[in-house]
Order: C-alpha cells, then structure tokens, then sequence
C-alpha cells in the first residue's frame, strides 16, 4: 500500500503501518514509546483493558432476598413483652440485625472480590486488568461498610444489654464476649482497607493470598455474637461455626462476584467458573454439615426442647428446617451449572450462566437473612 506526504512522493507503507492511520491521515502515536521514554506496562495494560460489563441484578437479588427473609423471621421470632421489664424498642429489635445482615453481607463481598484474581489467573494481566482494578476498589469500599456495620452492631448490642439507657461500649467490650467478637471483626476489616488502598494502587503486588487471609480472619470472632453458645458443645460448635461462616462467604461471594462482574465477558468465565465450582463443591459439603450440626445441636442440649419434634414446634427449629431446605434448592441449581452450563462456558458458547446464577443467589439472600434470624432466635 502506498500513501503520499506532503510535498514528497509515494511513500510504500505495509498493513500493518497502515492500520496505524487515524481517520485524518496522519500516523497514530505509538503506545510504546513517548517523548519521555517508554510508558509504564501496567499503563499499557490498563489502555489495552476491555471494557468491563457490571451486571447488578445478582447484589440486589442477594440483598433483596436477604432483607426480606431477615425481616419476616424477626417479626415472627420476637418475644412477647415481659411485664416489669423494658423492651428494647423497634430501633434494637430490627435494627440489630439489619446491622448484622449488613455486616455479613459487606464482608461475603469483601471475600468474593477478593478471589477473583485467583479465579481468573495472572497469565494475562492485559485481559484481566480493568475487571480486577474495579474488584479492588468496590473490595476496599465493602472492607470499610464492614467495618461500620460491624461498630454499628455493637453499639446496638450494647444498647439491648441496658434498654433505656444510654450503653456502655466499654463495659459491653469488657465483659461481653459478643463485643470483643464484633471489635476484632471492625478492626481486621480496616486492616483490609488499609492493605485494599494499597492494592488499588500497586495492583496485584499486594497479593490477592494477603487479602483473602485477612478477610477470612476476620469472620472467625462472628460466631460469638451469635451461633455456638452452648457451653457443653462450646469448642466443637466453635471450630464448626467458624467453618460455616468462612465457606458460606467465599461460597456466596465468589457467585455474586462472577454473577456481577464476568457473567458478560466469556473468555473470563471460561478462565474463572471452572475453578470457583470446585471451591463451591467443597464450601457447599462444610456449611451443609457444620450448619446442621449446630442446629441439632443447640436443640438436642436444650433443656426446654426435645428431638425431633422441637424441629417443628419451635421458631428455632422451623428455621433451621428452612435454612436445610433453602440450602438443597442451592445444591440443586449449583448441580444444575456445573453438570448442565460449566461445559458450553468452557467452550466460549452462549449459554444461561447469566440467569441460573441469579436465580442461586437469590436463594443465597433468602438462606442468608434466616441465618441471622437464627442468631437471635431463642432455643425454645
């Protein structure tokens, strides 16, 4: 191909030069040198970045759900008024767990963004680049709402500890193994944050293994402001709670995370779904058996219950039936993507990803406000 300049002849250009012409004729600057000398390659990268296509149906399904389910359990699980004594009022009594719902669900996020980049690799940053910066930046923002949600619940807890008067955080941190629980949380959810900046900053030179770490470690003082208070099972309900709640969250959150964010790209699916289902696969087998475990448990050590018929004449019991049964329609719909959609997402095909995946996590939001709902229902 030839083109002409000014005052000059033909000029003999090959097509690869060629295709550097802007629409006005002149050639394009090159992206690997400027005046200064070479740009940076992680500018580079982030020029060659696709565009990220965000999906938010899956957040507000996970959200909607859970809220819902959440305030209906509430409504339902309330103890009647005690003559003599002061009710903590509709702001602790709804409050209180809005406030953990929106805990967990800020730190299932912080989990779920933070798996991505193992999800989709570190062989091709020029493809990943611009989805993984996004995942960085919403990750530390989820890392800080956590953090609040988390100071927020304890500020009501200690309210509920002294109703009608003003609480006392410190003696509630002192003497109160739910606060320093909730305390220990807040603060590894800054730690995060802190490390989260950095990653917005230098990307993935602060590893994605650091993070994770840090989040996880911060879920496991959770069940002490909730689950595994019988004393007779107290280490192993421990230990088997702080399981549940650790899957649950990089279960559910990787979902939202790839429902969110890479449901519209497929070569990023194809890299990630395979590894996440094996993930699933496993996270699914601990919360299943340590959430019915401690279900049992806390009804078959209850002096005022009794097995089995307290699964069914109890608040407590029906809503571990209906976290049981949520949790198999989860199984089913998850079975149903990796035997049924995994194999054409592999291959790059169009297939129904997109919508199996919202439909789970709507099931998810649902599991997940009657899992808080459990938390404050009393075993009897």
């Amino acid at each position: 191909m030839t083109t002409t300049g000014a005052g000059q002849g033909p000029v003999s250009t090959t097509p690869a030069e060629a295709a550097t012409l802007t629409e006005s004729g002149s050639p394009s600057v090159s992206t690997s040198t400027s005046a200064s000398g070479p740009l940076d390659p992680d500018s580079a990268a982030r020029v060659a970045s696709p565009e990220v296509g965000v999906r938010w149906p899956p957040a507000w399904a996970m959200t909607g759900g859970a809220l819902l389910t959440l305030l209906v359990a509430t409504w339902w699980t309330l103890p009647g008024a005690v003559p003599g004594l002061t009710a903590p009022g509709p702001l602790i009594e709804y409050g209180l767990p809005v406030a953990r719902l929106a805990l967990d669900l800020c730190a299932l996020a912080t989990v779920g963004l933070s798996l991505l980049p193992r999800f989709v690799g570190f062989d091709d940053p020029e493809r990943t680049e611009a989805m993984l910066s996004r995942a960085r930046s919403w990750a530390v923002l989820a890392a800080f709402g956590w953090a609040l949600a988390a100071l927020t619940a304890m500020v009501l807890s200690a309210a509920e500890v002294t109703p009608g008067e003003a609480p006392d955080l410190a003696a509630y941190v002192a003497r109160i193994g739910a606060g320093q629980g909730l305390v220990i949380s807040a603060a590894c959810a800054l730690v995060y944050t802190c490390f989260g900046l950095l990653a917005v900053r230098f990307g993935e030179k602060v590893p994605a293994e650091l993070r994770i770490a840090v989040a996880i470690f911060g879920l496991l003082p959770l069940p002490v402001s909730g689950h595994a208070s019988n004393w007779y099972w107290h280490d192993i309900s421990m230990v088997s709670m702080e399981l549940h709640v650790a899957a649950a969250s990089a279960w559910t959150g990787g979902l939202v995370a790839l429902g969110v964010l890479l449901a519209r790209d497929r070569e990023l699916l194809a890299r990630a779904l395979p590894r996440f289902s094996r993930l699933a696969t496993v996270a699914l087998v601990v919360v299943a058996v340590s959430g019915l475990f401690n279900g049992l448990i806390e009804l078959a050590l209850s002096p005022t219950t009794r097995l089995p018929g307290s699964l069914f004449t109890t608040h407590y019991g029906l809503l571990v039936v209906a976290k049981t049964v949520f949790a198999g329609v989860i199984a089913a719909l998850g079975a149903n993507i990796r035997w049924r959609l995994l194999p054409g997402v592999a291959r790059r095909e169009a297939t129904a990803f997109a919508a199996w995946a919202l439909l789970e996590i709507t099931v998810m939001g649902l599991a997940y406000g009657v899992a808080v709902a459990l938390t404050r229902a009393a075993v009897v």
